[in-house]
């Protein structure tokens, strides 16, 4: 993974690249937002189409920004 990367996730495909454990936690994510749902944070999130989630690799640990893009 690098600083400012972009993956574009489409029909809920792990991209290529993105690290299996990174995709097992944020996948339930990528599902709901995909089908309509969001506001996982009560209100917390600006955008409440997204997310902030952090990988649960304790060695390399890494947080993403997951938002709902047209």
């Amino acid at each position: 993974m690098q600083l400012g990367q972009t993956f574009i996730i489409k029909d809920c495909l792990k991209p290529n690249g993105m690290c299996d454990s990174a995709w097992e936690t944020m996948f339930p994510f990528i599902k709901e937002l995909a089908e309509g749902g969001g506001n996982f944070y009560d209100g917390w999130m600006k955008n409440p189409h997204s997310a902030m989630i952090s990988c649960n690799d304790g060695f390399r640990p890494v947080s993403f920004y997951v938002e709902v893009v047209e």
